[in-house]
């Protein structure tokens, strides 16, 4: 008796059509799919420098006297998972940079810290900026294209909700005095470096970026690329103008890329922005970035929302207090405050 016949209840046809789904040949010749990945034991790591089209320039050997840069693609099992500047990524395939060769991105190490933003504060849908980046310049004019206090607020958000450590540049200061602008932030105690046209302070800044990998953020017009230019004279930014109608800047840098600073550091150069949006921020975070005003707030009830209606908040009675909080700190509170709000909805 063969296999077929020792089920007598089942139809003959389904007897057949069952044995003919099972040893059907592969009409492609090719093996079934598996979700075993190989452990690419072989690979190296490298640097992510930049993402252009879906190709990534990867620097690799970093620091050795073999180092050179490799251009990479993405393996197919990480085309959901984004790979941003700054990150560490494994390769294989041929890593060797010559012209023509294109290594793959097999995997992403763990990152250390990640910068990212949101179109506006309602948009759930964050942006990786950078990855791996524990300094953030923030980039301002003193004037042409004027301060904006506001945005550096959420540039100051952003770095500490993601344990960055903010440095303020101030450039153009040979067209205005920055001091009133500074007293926005005299309560908190960030590292403060000034630029004008013909003192760019390119070897304190270098001294602050030796060690660190730091991205460079800043309003479009500000002068941000003109400053990694004076620190990476090879790296040829493009330099926009501001707008004499308009006084806003030209977006002029359209990718992330970073450069080697010195012997060890690196300034991870950003394109500008005019907006910062801030919907991933777990609006508990926002008052770290306010430390004045976070010693304040010890004193508000449990449970307090720190918005301008809020009852008993300790904020909120003692914004008048000349003494205490002053001019300065007064418009700190209403832009922590305006924050909150655009973020609680």
């Amino acid at each position: 008796m063969s296999w077929l016949d020792d089920t007598d209840d089942v139809d003959d046809d389904d007897k057949y059509a069952d044995y003919e789904a099972r040893n059907r040949p592969n009409p492609k010749g090719n093996r079934a799919r598996t979700k075993t990945r190989p452990e690419h034991s072989d690979a190296v790591t490298g640097r992510v420098l930049t993402v252009d089209r879906g190709r990534y320039t990867v620097l690799v050997g970093e620091g050795t006297p073999e180092e050179h840069e490799a251009t990479s693609s993405r393996a197919s099992e990480l085309r959901k998972q984004p790979i941003v500047t700054g990150d560490r990524v494994d390769l294989v395939g041929d890593t060797s940079g010559d012209e023509g060769t294109l290594s793959r991105i097999v995997r992403i190490q763990p990152r250390t810290t990640v910068l990212r933003r949101s179109a506006d504060d309602s948009d759930e849908v964050e942006r990786i900026i950078v990855a791996n980046a524990d300094q953030m310049l923030i980039v301002v004019a003193a004037a042409n294209p004027e301060p904006r206090p506001r945005l550096v607020d959420r540039y100051l958000v952003a770095a500490f909700d993601a344990g960055i450590t903010p440095i303020l540049c101030i450039t153009k200061t040979d067209l205005a005095d920055p001091t009133d602008f500074l007293a926005n932030f005299s309560g908190l105690e960030i590292r403060t470096v000034t630029s004008g046209l013909d003192a760019t302070p390119t070897e304190e800044i270098t001294d602050l970026l030796s060690g660190h990998s730091t991205v460079a953020v800043g309003h479009s017009g500000v002068g941000k690329s003109t400053l990694v230019n004076a620190l990476v004279p090879d790296a040829n930014r493009a330099i926009g103008r501001v707008n004499t109608v308009t006084g806003r800047g030209r977006h002029t840098s359209s990718s992330t890329i970073s450069y080697r600073v010195g012997n060890d550091g690196w300034i991870i150069d950003t394109p500008g922005v005019r907006s910062f949006g801030l919907g991933h921020v777990n609006p508990d975070n926002i008052l770290r970035a306010f430390t004045d005003l976070a010693a304040i707030a010890e004193d508000c009830p449990r449970g307090c929302t720190h918005l301008p209606d809020a009852p008993d908040c300790a904020l909120n009675e003692r914004v008048n207090d000349e003494d205490e909080l002053g001019e300065a700190g007064k418009q700190r509170l209403d832009s922590f405050q305006r924050m909150l709000a655009s973020l609680t909805g």
